[in-house]
Formats: structure tokens, sequence, C-alpha cells
């Protein structure tokens, strides 16, 4: 018998970086998402098999039981490791994770490219912590870090109003009128950004993130209750300002795309995964200068 969990990814629309220190950011639960599917074997050893969008094999391993530990048997590398570190955690938390006299098969499957940042790790925290019964969050903190509003994208089916100012964090599922969301599009810039470079350089700036938090905290909810796409297309512009002064980095549109006609907002860590673009334009547009990536914002949206 197989038991199956899923994780759906994320996309952070606003408060990028900020969020990490308590400001209300609006993220979205994408259709894209990764499965977990459990199944129990009679010899006491972990079988973890994880595939791509192509139901290709991306990574393997082996890990023997014990009943107070897991050892990798298989050679180790990046990912193995990481992967046997994320389970320790998890029985940290859950004695009682993998104590059956069971082994188990494993298997992940993502139905998006692990190149596109939608939550290839938090997907995998979600599943993992919603097989072992133990508190997602939590096990964020103590493998990847971060803010965990990925996680809260993985577990809610609507888009959220989120911030992590307490534990448990504030999770609110909010409705989005906006009768222009045919006008909005997602772009793949190409490359996978490094989200924990990005977040070691704004941890080391020093700038004024309380004054911005306000400021974005104000922007987020004004973007929400937006009735037209101009009084949208003015909000992204002036959080696209507050956080190109704040990370002393320019806006991705004045660095590449000047002659766009839309707005364009970076989305997460600056420099790649994908950028929020506003104008039917986009469908031109992109493909033009070599961006063949483009989903519509009803289309990614859950």
């Amino acid at each position: 018998m197989k038991t199956t969990f899923y994780g759906n990814g994320k996309l952070l629309l606003t408060s990028e970086y900020l969020v990490l220190d308590g400001a209300k950011a609006l993220a979205i639960p994408t259709k894209y998402g990764q499965y977990l599917e459990v199944e129990k074997l009679s010899e006491k050893v972990l079988l973890w098999k994880s595939l791509d969008e192509h139901n290709r094999v991306w990574f393997d391993a082996i890990f023997n039981i014990s009943n107070d530990s897991l050892e990798l048997f298989t050679e180790k590398n990046e990912v193995s490791e990481t992967l046997l570190f994320i389970l320790q955690q998890t029985k940290k938390l859950n004695p009682s994770f993998l104590l059956e006299n069971k082994g188990y098969q494993i298997t992940t499957k993502l139905n998006f490219s692990k190149n596109w940042g939608l939550g290839t790790s938090s997907t995998l925290i979600s599943t993992i912590a919603a097989w072992a019964k133990v508190d997602a969050f939590t096990l964020l903190k103590n493998s990847f870090g971060g803010s965990g509003y990925d996680i809260a994208c993985a577990i809610h089916d609507k888009p959220i109003l989120f911030s992590n100012n307490e534990h448990p964090p504030i999770i609110e599922e909010v409705v989005l009128p906006w009768d222009f969301k045919d006008e909005l599009f997602f772009v793949y810039l190409n490359k996978k950004q490094d989200s924990k470079q990005a977040i070691g350089r704004y941890k080391n700036l020093n700038t004024n993130k309380k004054e911005a938090i306000v400021k974005v905290n104000a922007l987020t909810q004004a973007l929400i209750s937006s009735k037209t796409l101009s009084a949208f297309e003015n909000l992204l512009q002036e959080h696209e300002e507050i956080l190109s002064n704040l990370l002393q980095l320019p806006k991705v549109k004045k660095a590449y795309f000047k002659d766009y006609p839309g707005i364009i907002k970076s989305l997460g860590a600056w420099g790649g995964d994908f950028v929020l673009a506003t104008s039917k334009e986009a469908l031109d547009y992109f493909p033009s200068k070599g961006y063949s990536v483009i989903i519509p914002f009803t289309t990614m949206l859950k």
C-alpha cells in the first residue's frame, strides 16, 4: 500500500528579503509542486528516488535504518548529505519516526523544473513533515532556515498574507479581486538564483530595514485591493524602488529590459528565477529576447 503527500510550489509577490524580518508578504501557491510517495518494505532500509518533471531519476540513495539513527549506505554527495540531515532533524522532532520494524521506498516527483525556483526544497520539507507528523515550520527552521512563507504556500491552496513575527507564523488566506489577471505573466529568467547567498548578502546590509518594512506592509495591503491595472503597476514600481534602494541593486527592468512597455517586478531573490511582468506584450517581447518560459498568472496560481 502506498501513501502519497503533496506540497504546492510558491511565488513571493511582495516583501522579498524583508519577509525574513517580519514584513507582511503576499505569496501564492502554484499549480506546480512535488509529490512524496511512501511504500513500506520488509527490509529495514530506506530507498530514496527523486524524479524530475520528465520522470527521470535525478537523485537516488540508500539509507540503513537502525533503532536510533540513519546511515547513508550509498556514496556521499551534497544532496544525499542534505537529505540525511533533514531526516535526522525530523527524527529529533518525532523520535518514533522510522521506528517501525520496516523499511521504506520513497519516491518524490516534481511536476516543474527544479531550476525554476518554485520550491524544490520547501515542498520536500512540507511533505516529509506530513509523513513524519511533525511541524513543517519547525523542521524548516532546523534544516534550511528561511522565513517560512514557502512552507505556508506548500500547505495552503489559496493566496496568502504571511508574517513570521510570531511562532507559529501568521497566515491569512486572501482573495485577489483583480480583474486584470489576464495582463499578468511570470517570466523565467533562464537562471537559478542562490537563495542562501542572496539572504546572506541581505543580512549583512547596513540599511534601514524597519522603515522599508513599514512601507512594504502598506504597499502589500494596497496591492491586494487594487482595482485597476494602472494602480497595481504604480504599486509594483514603488515596491521595486524601495527594494532597489535597500539592496543597493539595480531594478530588473532597468538592468535588462529598459524598452519593455509594461512593468517588471523581481520575485524572491533578485537576479534570477521568475519575474512578474504586466501587459500582454510579454508574450511577444520576452521570446524575442530569448526568454521562452512565460506562464500566465491564472495558469500559475493554484
